[in-house]
């Protein structure tokens, strides 16, 4: 799913006097949030979830939970339920170690990560994520996840949500950085060509229609040319693992990604299969399922 981490936000309040206050209260309820939460442990030996330390920059004082994972953070609120920042951080992990030997598979993709500070966001719902990121951020390298869209267990009762954040997270600021001709965000890319091929054609931006032979069919106009890679390489990586096959799926994304297996993509998009399965590149060959090591 698209979003923007810009301060716009559909829906939310614009009265100046209503925003001061629901800020402040934001951020009254934060600062007693994160003193609440710093004696949280929660987790295992491999993966734990604990309170936000003093050492961590002032400015994350408002997510009240952490986690640490090859070096690439997760801040969560107050609101967010444990359970759930574990269940992100195994499949961070995952994605990374997806053979599950505590060493990362690419060590590079995980390099390229730490460098550019790209971290995970991960709040109750849209509405709390909004509120978070008025707060003077310095580093927008990040990614929102909310605690109502993540499922436990992939479709029951709903898609899991962090299968495909996580990804992106990995995918726009890993990839794309490291293999620049092959996965990166812009038309001269491998994977660029392969996603024209699949839209029925080069779109810089969102065509009011797309032809009737494009199987990658991405409407959020929102959306540009970049994020379009974004949104590609997560279907085709997702469906080549079996994440989007479980009962009655097929029917929710049809309208935007038609090949929902990993035969429908291995015998319709040879192009994509060929760059996500190519071992030079290690990505994951395993589904994540939130069970790092255990």
């Amino acid at each position: 799913m698209h979003r923007s981490n810009t301060i716009k936000r559909k829906g939310y309040l614009t009265n100046s006097r209503i925003y001061l206050l629901l800020l402040w209260t934001f951020l009254s309820s934060c600062q007693d949030n994160y003193q609440n939460c710093l004696d949280l442990e929660y987790g295992t030996e491999y993966i734990r979830v604990t309170g936000v330390s003093e050492g961590d920059n002032n400015y994350f004082k408002y997510f009240c939970k952490t986690s640490d994972v090859f070096g690439i953070k997760i801040y969560a609120t107050e609101n967010v339920e444990n359970e759930k920042v574990f269940h992100a951080a195994s499949i961070l992990a995952e994605y990374l170690d997806n053979d599950e030997d505590g060493t990362a598979d690419n060590q590079r993709i995980v390099d390229k990560l730490i460098d550019k500070k790209a971290w995970l966001l991960m709040a109750m719902n849209e509405e709390e994520s909004s509120a978070a990121v008025r707060f003077p951020i310095r580093n927008h390298t990040f990614l929102e996840l909310y605690d109502e869209e993540v499922s436990i267990i992939n479709g029951s009762p709903r898609f899991d949500a962090s299968l495909e954040e996580i990804l992106h997270l990995i995918s726009q600021y890993g990839y794309a950085e490291v293999y620049p001709n092959k996965f990166g965000e812009n038309k001269n890319s491998k994977i660029a060509k392969a996603m024209d091929e699949a839209r029925g054609g080069y779109f810089k931006n969102v065509p009011n229609s797309y032809p009737s032979s494009a199987w990658f069919t991405y409407e959020d106009k929102t959306c540009n040319y970049s994020c379009q890679i974004t949104e590609y390489t997560y279907w085709a990586l997702t469906s080549i693992l079996g994440a989007q096959e479980f009962p009655g799926r097929l029917e929710e994304i049809q309208h935007e990604w038609k090949y929902n297996t990993r035969e429908k993509v291995k015998n319709n998009d040879s192009q994509v299969y060929g760059l996500l399965t190519d071992p030079e590149f290690k990505f994951p060959t395993n589904l994540p399922d939130g069970k790092y090591r255990e």
